[in-house]
């Protein structure tokens, strides 16, 4: 064995394990950091947008509201219709007044115009003037031809207002025209409000130098931007989008990524319902990616710096591991000489060893996993037959782990689940079993552990018990009848099958479990005239009322007749006192005692005919009365008891055992010789049961009394002889004998071997020879 080999190895795997996780936790860091930025950026652009489209249009709405109620005003209506002069100085000096109420900080109106074309006067900031000497009297009167009595419109500053006002500094303004009167078709005049758009720019406040904010007219020139030059451009001669990307601003919001020039950019938009105007922010991602690769560059120096000192601790981890694996693998080697020669790795040989060990602990495990479940299935059965008392009730539920929740269980119910029918569907009958344990699986999906007890299957039937604390008659109803409707549901939907659901009337307590599993029982015949896919409540049965269960012990029943098939006269004897001290303990009228006596002897007739017993063979054939007439003119126990014992137990015995004594002989032959012929391959006292077509612990039964050894032990041991057989009589390696024996691997037949024989196979080999005999 190779230290070098399996040291290189370690430290290499203990590299891969250190370099590839940090590799990945870096780069998994990097790209959530950077995709973090950029997403809060994304959404802190989408953010400015909106807040600045309210801004915008607050400032807008409160100037287009004002306009409309001084052009409303009365004031104004007298002003349209009338000439305007000199001496019209009071209307004159009111119409400035109600003017004045437009220029406000909020508005951030700088001038304004009245304008009546009918009567040829004009009035601004600089006072009333005849329309026809206004300079700018063309230009005005060109807005008459704006289609909607109320416009924005991007203006030339350049001849509106005064010099004296902010407007004059600002070559645009944004312009409000109004056509007045404004509820009249016949308009006399128009208003105008200039907002010079330098000073309503000032809105446009990016948080940093990367990012540039600009609103769009309807013409698709920048109506607003947070440079000024740019104020009056078309968009598309600014720069800022490719030709391709000007559609994308059609929608109604949006973020999308391009290129300004060389420079890649990220647009984010939001166009406003009210005017139609644009809203965009166009960022720089070069700017913002900056931030992204410094933390990339740090967590790539990061992950260097971790490599390295993880390296250098797999290094010194992996050497001092080494030692205590050479020292187990030499102590196994002392133990066992044969593995010395073998070029074999440590790691493997000390698995070897330790699989071993634990395949015996693990299939100890399996096997108690097993004989637990099939005993708390084997419980909740008697426990439905009424075959459990409830001291042992206590006992087994806190056994099984039942008793913290059922405890406090104050409400409990049995669902009793049947399919219907498996014609007209995928299934055969031969798929019944795995059908219902498809069922089980998914009732245990379904309802939680702590509201149940494990679903088992009795007769065909799947059986639960349902339980819950805290909750009303009427929430428990509803959460029953939810509960059978999902299972309804979700069996129809995997397995594609109607199933029909008894639930029995709510009980108290778990022992009073078996009358509920009658009644959910009884509540499924109904089946016949509700038909198929229904759930029925055995409380719209028997007036709502609980079953009343007659006590019929079955499970004794099945015992006798088990006993009466094996001709064990003993313990026929037995049960059937039993079965008697159990029907007769509880008061009942003489008729219900003689319907059970009636239904134990009619078992045993059944019983009997399957057997192809003839009555004559029993001597009830040439009597004058039949064996019912006899049974129903008894009416002491002890004379019950003898006239089952003499007139049908016995002579059934004698049948059984005269039948029994050839049989068993006959089996275990039979037995005896697959075991024989198939000692080298994989075979089962199932697998025998299987071809004899007999229940696995009859054979098992019957094959001990006649060779007082077990199946296992019985094959153990001829396998046994055919190895001792192999290792004098031919050179067939160790593992060849192992692997054609059936073990798992060959250190499991040298242990076994060691066991038996008191040496390994080896040493058994040089000790016996086949021509000279034993060495001494």
């Amino acid at each position: 064995m190779s230290k070098t080999s399996f040291f290189t190895k370690l430290i290499l795997f203990g590299c891969f394990l250190a370099v590839i996780p940090v590799l990945a936790l870096g780069w998994f860091s990097y790209m959530k950091s950077s995709g973090a930025i950029l997403r809060h950026i994304h959404s802190g652009n989408m953010q400015m947008i909106r807040q600045l489209n309210s801004n915008v249009e607050q400032v807008l709405k409160t100037l287009d509201y004002t306009l409309n109620n001084v052009a409303s005003s009365s004031i104004m209506q007298e002003a349209l219709y009338r000439p305007m002069t000199a001496y019209e100085f009071q209307l004159y000096n009111k119409l400035r007044k109600e003017m004045s109420y437009l220029q406000s900080p909020e508005t951030k109106v700088s001038d304004i115009i009245l304008l009546n074309f009918a009567d040829n006067w004009i009035v601004s900031n600089r006072g009333l003037y005849a329309l026809d000497s206004f300079q700018e009297k063309d230009r005005l009167l060109g807005f008459l031809s704006l289609p909607y009595s109320t416009s924005w419109t991007l203006q030339e500053n350049a001849g509106f207002g005064s010099p004296e006002t902010e407007a004059s500094a600002c070559p645009y303004t944004i312009t409000l025209i109004k056509k007045l009167p404004i509820m009249s078709s016949q308009k006399r005049g128009m208003a105008f409000a200039f907002i010079p758009a330098c000073k309503l720019a000032d809105e446009l406040r990016a948080p940093s130098g990367s990012t540039d904010m600009m609103v769009i007219g309807q013409d698709g020139r920048i109506v607003l931007h947070s440079d000024p030059a740019y104020i009056g451009k078309p968009l598309a001669e600014a720069g800022y989008l490719q030709a391709e990307d000007m559609d994308r601003l059609a929608e109604r919001s949006g973020q999308f990524d391009t290129r300004a020039g060389s420079q890649p950019v990220n647009v984010t938009f939001l166009r406003s319902d009210w005017n139609g105007w644009t809203y965009v922010s166009v960022t720089d991602i070069g700017q913002i990616t900056k931030e992204s690769r410094s933390v990339g560059w740090f967590t790539f120096y990061a992950c260097l710096a971790i490599i390295a000192v993880s390296v250098g601790f797999v290094w010194l981890g992996s050497r001092n591991m080494y030692t205590p694996i050479r020292g187990i693998v030499k102590a196994i080697s002392d133990r066992l000489p044969e593995i010395k020669g073998k070029k074999q790795n440590e790691i493997l040989v000390i698995r070897d060893h330790i699989q071993n060990l634990f395949e015996s602990n693990s299939s100890l495990r399996q096997e108690l996993h097993r004989n637990t479940k099939q005993m708390r299935t084997f419980f909740l059965i008697k426990l439905y037959q009424g075959h459990i008392h409830a001291a042992e009730l206590e006992e087994k539920l806190q056994l099984y782990g039942y008793a913290p929740h059922a405890g406090e269980w104050n409400r409990l119910t049995v669902l009793t689940l049947t399919i219907d029918q498996l014609e007209q569907t995928r299934f055969e009958s031969k798929d019944l079993d795995l059908l219902l344990f498809a069922i089980n699986n998914i009732v245990e999906e379904l309802v939680p552990a702590e509201h149940r007890l494990a679903p088992v299957i009795v007769d065909q039937t799947q059986v639960t018990l349902i339980g819950r604390a805290g909750l009303t008659a009427e929430q428990y109803d509803d959460y029953i009848y939810r509960l059978t409707e999902s299972i309804q549901r979700e069996i129809r939907r995997y397995l594609d099958l109607h199933v029909s659901i008894g639930i029995s009337l709510p009980f108290d307590k778990p022992i009073k479990a078996p009358r509920a599993y009658r009644e959910g029982l009884e509540a499924l015949k109904h089946r016949l005239k509700l038909g198929k896919g229904v759930i029925i409540p055995y409380a719209n049965l028997n007036a709502g009322k609980h079953k009343v269960i007659m006590s019929f012990p079955k499970q004794i029943e099945n015992e006798l007749l088990d006993s009466i098939r094996l001709a064990d006269e003993e313990k026929c004897c037995e049960l059937l006192r039993q079965w008697l001290d159990e029907v007769l303990r509880e008061d009942r009228s003489p008729q219900e005692y003689q319907i059970a006596l009636m239904r134990l002897l009619n078992q045993l007739m059944v019983a009997m005919q399957e057997a192809g017993i003839r009555v004559g063979q029993i001597g009830g054939e040439a009597e004058s009365r039949s064996v019912y007439e006899e049974l129903l003119q008894l009416y002491v126990k002890d004379e019950i008891e003898s006239w089952f014992k003499t007139r049908i137990l016995k002579p059934l015995l004698n049948i059984y055992r005269d039948r029994r004594d050839s049989q068993y002989h006959n089996l275990s032959e039979r037995i005896i010789e697959m075991i024989e012929s198939g000692y080298d391959t994989d075979l089962t006292l199932e697998e025998c049961a299987s071809r004899l077509h007999y229940n696995v612990y009859y054979l098992s039964s019957v094959f001990k009394k006649e060779t007082n050894m077990s199946f296992s032990d019985y094959l153990s041991m001829y396998r046994f002889h055919m190895a001792k057989k192999w290792l004098t009589e031919t050179d067939m390696p160790v593992k060849d004998i192992a692997e054609r024996l059936q073990y798992t691997n060959p250190q499991n037949f040298i242990r076994s071997f060691r066991k038996q024989e008191g040496m390994t196979p080896g040493q058994y080999r040089s000790r016996w020879n086949v021509r000279s005999g034993p060495t001494s």
